[in-house]
């Protein structure tokens, strides 16, 4: 048997699988959980508290959560961009002491790498100043909201 086919199927096959079974498996302890506590709470004629499970709901953003996630990542990737356009640059100008020379230096794929980077956080950017400026009405809502509660 050929030894060297297992590290790469333990790595595509078996981790993926593993990780997905162990992030179900754990949401679904944790929803048995709640209902056991909502069981026992209607077993002992306590009153029962309907946004119980809806105040835990994953991925439940705020319009300004989702806009500072997009402010985040626009800094990431237009840091990374950057900088990989300046390591371009660096690459560049040391593998030829005369001039510019992209034959044998990485340069060309930072260069492509470093400007889809920066065209991303760019994009991002914008989005999030469009969206800042458009959503200012539902985010004061949104605010007026969570404060009731």
């Amino acid at each position: 048997m050929d030894w060297d086919i297992l590290m790469p199927l333990g790595i595509c096959v078996v981790l993926p699988v593993m990780i997905v079974w162990l992030v179900t498996r754990t949401r679904q302890n944790e929803t048995n959980k709640k209902t056991e506590i909502m069981l026992k709470a209607i077993e002992s004629g306590a009153t029962v508290d309907t946004e119980f499970f809806k105040s835990q709901q994953r991925g439940q953003k705020t319009i300004k959560e989702r806009l500072l996630s997009r402010l985040t990542w626009g800094s990431i990737f237009s840091l990374i961009g950057v900088v990989l356009l300046v390591l371009t640059i660096v690459f560049a100008n040391s593998y030829a002491p005369d001039g510019w020379n992209f034959g044998n230096s990485p340069a060309p794929a930072f260069a492509i790498i470093g400007g889809i980077s920066l065209a991303i956080g760019l994009a991002l950017f914008a989005v999030f100043f469009v969206g800042k400026k458009m959503m200012a009405k539902e985010m004061e809502a949104e605010a007026k909201a969570m404060e009731k509660k």
